[in-house]
């Protein structure tokens, strides 16, 4: 498989917090980071919408991003996602349209189904019938955005009579769109057929495991795309994993093994994971984890070696996001994320090409200077 000869990083912000800390202190927190995110050079920041459960409390990623963009100066913002079935296709173009505008082209549309079975029971709606109105209302959606004639749809969920944008995408090339996509082929295969951005949460297989593929997942995003006469690129595919750099593996794991455990037994509990029982039951899960590289724990040179080999396995995509998990102190996290930018992400950006080849340069020349 080819690889991608440059990848960059960004993250991705469900956010989950656990309970117990003040909510607007949480939301605080989420806003240092992505102070702290457009310092160290990250390329993007990924916002999600949760409506229930608790622990996510960001219930408008267009107002959370409208935000951050003000206290930022580089990093690109998206939606990650806004939900399409919670949500009149009108108002999801017309809002993205305007934080467009505001961050003066910074901004991309993510979209998806929706995720949490609650969310959907509290608004009425049938999980059965999310996929469909994702569908339904992404090419409405399109349709707005190009401003090319005014759209008339009606179907059992929404009407449009001669609906029209009044205002543009900031940028001539249009408002950047992407979509969610998980273990299902669903997000990919919308994917292909528009020939958006897709971003994946998922794992590469276990042997044996079709679970969490990210082969199969860019196999239906290419069939997609080839049944409607387009093609998609790797280099604009988003990979989420969950990252801890450290100073070495055992600390990477001193620091997130008993936020780990929080998460595993509170919050993924409710979507049905069964509990650990123990700290050294969840360090041995992890250990796990990062064997089959579902996530990407350990110290600077650990990272690198985890990412070339999961590049390896998938066949390369262009930008690695990091889940943000509060399973690590705040400062661990900045920390980490650190580490990241320093030491980690320059190995993919070529950002280290000119200097080291400097240096080797001086070194063969050395004798002749001394000389």
């Amino acid at each position: 498989m080819n690889r991608i000869s440059r990848m960059d990083f960004g993250a991705f912000l469900s956010p989950l917090h656990p309970l117990g800390e003040d909510p607007a202190l949480t939301l605080w927190r989420d806003l240092e980071l992505a102070q702290w995110l457009d310092e160290l050079g990250f390329a993007e920041l990924w916002v999600g919408e949760h409506h229930s459960a608790g622990w996510g409390t960001v219930s408008s990623p267009e107002l959370f991003i409208a935000t951050a963009a003000e206290r930022t100066r580089h990093i690109r913002f998206g939606t990650g996602v806004v939900s399409l079935p919670y949500h009149h296709p009108y108002m999801v173009a017309s809002r993205a349209v305007q934080l467009d505008q505001l961050t003066r082209g910074r901004l991309t549309l993510g979209v998806g189904a929706g995720s949490i079975p609650v969310d959907m029971h509290l608004l009425g709606i049938d999980p059965a019938d999310t996929r469909r109105r994702t569908a339904e209302s992404l090419e409405v959606i399109l349709q707005l955005l190009q401003g090319e004639k005014p759209v008339t749809r009606r179907t059992d969920w929404f009407e449009l009579h001669d609906a029209r944008l009044q205002l543009r995408p900031y940028a001539a090339a249009g408002l950047p769109l992407a979509v969610s996509s998980a273990t299902s082929p669903f997000g990919m295969r919308l994917a292909g057929q528009h020939g958006i951005t897709p971003i994946s949460f998922g794992v590469p297989p276990r042997p044996g495991s079709q679970i969490g593929d990210l082969v199969g997942q860019w196999r239906h995003a290419e069939e997609a795309a080839a049944e409607h006469g387009r093609t998609v690129d790797r280099a604009d595919w988003r990979v989420s994993l969950a990252v801890q750099v450290s100073e070495s593996r055992a600390q990477a794991l001193d620091e997130i093994v008993d936020g780990w455990m929080r998460y595993r037994n509170e919050y993924w509990s409710m979507l049905g994971a069964p509990p650990v029982h123990s700290a050294a039951e969840a360090r041995k899960a992890l250990e796990e984890a990062i064997e089959r590289r579902s996530v990407i724990i350990g110290s600077p040179d650990d990272c690198v070696r985890a990412i070339n080999d999961i590049q390896d396995i998938v066949g390369g995509f262009g930008r690695l996001l990091v889940t943000v998990m509060d399973w690590a102190g705040r400062e661990q996290m900045k920390r980490s994320f650190e580490l990241l930018a320093r030491f980690v992400r320059p190995h993919f950006t070529g950002a280290l090409d000119g200097v080291t080849d400097s240096a080797a340069w001086a070194t063969e020349l050395a004798a002749t200077f001394r000389g």
